[in-house]
């Protein structure tokens, strides 16, 4: 029993340590900078470039957190960490020790690109001037269901009870979508195409992933077009290879 116990703590201990390295240590400091104004830069192609600066920190330190829990998952599986992750991603697990099981489980914990947030953001938030991203912080349309979580549509549906969700800061939006697009199975597809990616050793492009959003809105493949040509026409591609 001694022994077991032990074991449990220095489990336990290393779980601290590597929590500590992903939110102190491996992830990058985003610089503490208020939000601009977008509605206020009346040219086009400066308020682009403004969200594209403003938002881009906040997407790479986000997945940056991402890989460190990935990195942790693959090289020190401990089964505090991987239950953890389990719950955080809904993720229903057999065997926790056991490389199915982490498999499946590295097949959530993983980055989107920065092309597709970059892109989703700009769309859902009408390049940060939407009520929803002013008012609340959400730049990627999300939904929640307890009164009071969020801010009423104005054109809501008479009998439905969905608010559009509020934000302490566009970091916090930018870490509930990637979470949502991470665990929701509307996005499995999405999850499905990334893993082959990895499994290939080819590299994670956001024009591929847009495959996988026709659920994200009710405009289904339309929406998934307009991502692809919002990546495009920007130039948000990693690379010029990117089959946008």
């Amino acid at each position: 029993m001694l022994i077991q116990r032990i074991s449990f703590l220095q489990g336990l201990c290393v779980l601290c340590l590597i929590w500590v390295a992903v939110y102190f240590v491996i992830s990058p400091r985003v610089p503490q900078v208020n939000t601009p104004d977008f509605k206020e830069i009346t040219s086009i192609s400066e308020r682009k470039q403004a969200f594209f600066e403003f938002f881009r920190p906040l997407i790479e330190a986000e997945n940056a957190k991402i890989l460190a829990l990935r990195d942790a998952l693959q090289h020190h599986p401990k089964q505090a960490l991987v239950a953890k992750l389990a719950s955080q991603y809904n993720v229903m697990l057999d065997n926790p020790s056991s490389k199915d099981d982490i498999k499946n489980l590295l097949a959530h914990v993983d980055i989107v690109p920065a092309s597709l947030a970059l892109a989703q953001a700009a769309m859902e938030s009408a390049w940060g001037t939407s009520r929803f991203a002013t008012e609340g912080n959400n730049y990627f349309g999300q939904w929640c269901y307890t009164k009071g979580c969020g801010l009423v549509p104005t054109q809501r549906n008479a009998g439905a009870t969905h608010e559009v969700q509020a934000f302490v800061s566009p970091a916090n939006s930018v870490a509930a979508y990637m979470r949502n697009i991470n665990r929701h199975n509307s996005y499995r597809t999405l999850r499905t195409l990334r893993a082959k990616a990895r499994t290939s050793q080819q590299p994670i492009y956001g024009c591929t992933l847009a495959n996988g959003l026709g659920n994200y809105s009710e405009r289904g493949q339309a929406y998934v077009d307009e991502i692809k040509q919002m990546i495009r026409i920007n130039g948000l591609s990693e690379s010029i290879d990117a089959p946008c």
